[in-house]
């Protein structure tokens, strides 16, 4: 065996050790770790080993000590990429229960954050002390701010594309032709012995009016919708900034919260959740119905994994008198990277025999939705487009 294949088996060896654990494992190789890769192991081991007597597994929990927890995050931001710290962390929340971590100022500072961080803060914000509440403000801030940076400019440019597409006017009157664009279009008439152009197709600006479109975001707040909420507020917030479209974001449970007031600030639209309720659709849907100023102008947006609390049938009527109002309306079971959730399959199929499909979106894909929206795109075919370029 060559010294490089001697290599590559050592070193093969070793991450079995280290995916293995301790006790039997450590035979493997027949030698000793290094002291980083110990320190690893244990770093490891405190998440996903077993502390029952009569396991043979790797040994380990970071039992009650939050010196020991706050130690253990700064270990695995020290060995792992933050892609796998952001994975380990959500583990440690579920497997060993760490939610009081996030009650702590001292734990949050040594926490790396991502969107199902923020999900968890807001989920625990009510039993906050005031001092953590400032900390984990901080946290959310950075997060929201990061993906701002990231959604923000393909929301605007998606979403202003296709209002300038969809407000061409193409019967102007005289003070309305768009001249740039009517030459521009044009250009293929131009008569050199004339040395002019001849407008047979004229472009006009669209019709003013206050905004061009209406969006509502109604929003589910139960608990299995946690990152869907985050990526809502966000998208709500950088809708708001353009004046061309009317955003408003209504959240509920059982009860109904309209935030559109907060949306200058995604940070406090996020703390006006109270994320984990049950959920009344039907109730949440009439007071959106009563937003609806222009329903051939509305895009109405309902994110919900569909499991309604309150009066079912009523609420598939609401959607069916909204549907044939004129209003566009997208039912989005999931916003996140994560996949659609469970979901009631009865009121799916009840609401796609309104012609309204119900599918999970990731936030990628967010800003060209709602631009197909815009132009007023059949949904279910561009669902189709997005599926077949994968």
């Amino acid at each position: 065996m060559t010294a490089r294949e001697q290599q590559t088996t050592a070193e093969r060896l070793r991450r079995w050790r280290l995916i293995l654990g301790g006790g039997a494992a450590d035979g493997i190789g027949g030698g000793g770790l290094s002291d980083r890769d110990l320190a690893m192991d244990g770093a490891l081991g405190a998440l996903y080993g077993d502390d029952s007597p009569d396991s043979q597994e790797r040994k380990g929990g970071l039992g009650s000590s939050s010196p020991k927890v706050a130690r253990w995050l700064g270990d695995i931001r020290t060995f792992f990429p933050t892609s796998v710290v952001r994975i380990m962390q959500q583990d440690a929340l579920e497997r060993l229960n760490l939610q009081r971590m996030l009650l702590e100022p001292e734990m949050l500072e040594a926490i790396e954050p991502d969107v199902h961080l923020v999900s968890n803060l807001l989920s625990l914000s009510g039993i906050m002390p005031s001092k953590t509440k400032e900390t984990a403000r901080i946290v959310v801030r950075r997060v929201v701010e990061e993906l701002q940076l990231k959604l923000e400019n393909p929301t605007r440019q998606a979403i202003l594309g296709s209002l300038n597409r969809a407000t061409r006017n193409r019967r102007p009157r005289h003070n309305e032709i768009d001249w740039a664009r009517t030459i521009r279009a044009n250009l293929k008439n131009y008569q050199p012995e004339y040395r002019t152009i001849i407008p047979e197709t004229l472009i006009g600006y669209g019709r003013k009016r206050s905004s061009l479109r209406d969006i509502i975001l109604c929003v589910d707040q139960s608990g299995s919708m946690a990152t869907s909420v985050v990526y809502a507020g966000i998208f709500s917030a950088v809708l708001a900034t353009l004046p061309a479209v009317k955003t408003s974001m209504v959240v509920f449970d059982t009860a109904v919260a309209d935030l559109t007031e907060l949306l200058q600030d995604p940070v406090e639209v996020l703390f006006g959740t109270q994320l984990g309720g049950g959920t009344d659709i039907n109730q949440a849907i009439a007071y959106c119905q009563g937003l609806v100023r222009q329903p051939h102008e509305t895009i109405f947006v309902l994110i919900s994994d569909l499991y309604e609390g309150g009066n079912n049938q009523e609420m598939l009527k609401r959607i069916a008198a909204l549907v044939a109002s004129g209003v566009q309306f997208i039912t989005l079971l999931a916003l996140n990277d994560d996949g659609a959730p469970s979901y009631d399959h009865n009121n799916t199929a009840a609401i796609a025999s309104f012609g309204v499909p119900s599918f999970a979106c990731t936030p990628d894909l967010f800003p060209d939705l709602m631009a197909a929206a815009i132009n007023r795109q059949d949904i279910s075919q561009w669902l189709a487009s997005q599926t077949s370029n994968k």
